[in-house]
């Protein structure tokens, strides 16, 4: 065997070898998930770990959707109505900071592309800097904030929290975006008598939904995986997220290692139905604009 086919067939071995190492490196962590929650209580603490429940069990889904269950002769009540009180509280929250968030990165990135006026560059800088403070810097601050405009533990509150949060990063990939698009189509719209913002909505959107598609599947993804911000601002059930709810199922003697696997796949689901509705729309919207 030539050297050269030596060289091309380790190369594949590397590119199988490395696929392998990153399909095990992010889906061994939701496998041993969707293992734990299947897995009996009596065999999760067993000495011997298994790849495979030896005795499949669905009380851990039960009792996270309204069924009760024994233990040791005492009833474990279900925990049914926090866990749908916070899946409602993260979808409206991480929708509400979506929305919000795409809509004005839309309208102020276009802004900052196409509109002149005094210290553009420099605000759209100092606007993107903001990625760089850490969160925990600005808690304190922003704590008396949102307590002076009595907006803890309010959607809004926490909507608007992660709006500032997230509105720099969506800012910088719709500026991108619309610098990357041709004038002489905004400027023919013109010649015709179509307003600015006319001229955003039915012509420079629709070629760059990409782009929005993507801002939107960046925040809702950080919105939904939030647990610092929360943790602060939502004490209570009235806007508790299931990232800060699932945690308080650890007791003070037992940690319910079942339920709150079981209760991780099932937060899981909706980021997960998001992305690939959203992804149908954005393979579409390069398509549409790789034809124009």
């Amino acid at each position: 065997m030539s050297s050269r086919s030596l060289k091309f067939i380790s190369g594949k071995l590397g590119i199988v070898l490395a696929v392998v190492v990153l399909l095990v490196w992010s889906l061994g962590p939701i496998y041993w998930s969707v293992v734990t929650s299947l897995t009996s209580p009596t065999d999760l603490v067993s000495a011997t770990p298994h790849f495979w429940p030896t005795h499949v069990t669905l009380e851990h889904y039960a009792r996270l959707f309204g069924s009760t269950s024994m233990s040791q002769g005492n009833e474990v009540q279900s925990v049914w109505p926090q866990f749908s009180a916070a899946l409602l509280n993260s979808l409206i929250t991480s929708v509400v900071a979506t929305v919000l968030t795409v809509v004005i990165a839309a309208f102020s990135a276009y802004a900052f592309v196409r509109l002149r006026f005094p210290g553009r560059d420099m605000i759209f800088v100092l606007v993107v800097a903001t990625l760089a403070i850490p969160a925990y810097t600005v808690m304190i601050p922003l704590y008396r904030l949102m307590i002076s405009l009595k907006l803890v533990d309010t959607y809004l509150g926490v909507s608007l929290i992660y709006v500032s949060a997230f509105l720099p990063l969506a800012l910088w990939l719709m500026r991108s975006v619309y610098q990357a698009m041709p004038l002489s189509l905004e400027e023919a719209a013109w010649l015709d008598g179509a307003s600015k913002v006319y001229t955003l909505v039915r012509i420079v959107m629709p070629l760059a939904a990409p782009g929005l598609i993507a801002a939107a599947i960046i925040t809702f993804l950080n919105a939904w995986g939030q647990f610092l911000v929360p943790l602060v601002f939502s004490p209570t059930l009235a806007t508790k997220p299931l990232t800060v709810l699932i945690p308080e199922f650890v007791g003070r003697n037992y940690v319910d290692y079942g339920l709150i696997n079981a209760a991780g796949i099932v937060a899981i689901i909706p980021p997960v139905l998001v992305v690939l509705f959203l992804n149908r729309f954005l393979v579409s919207g390069l398509m549409a604009g790789a034809t124009k």
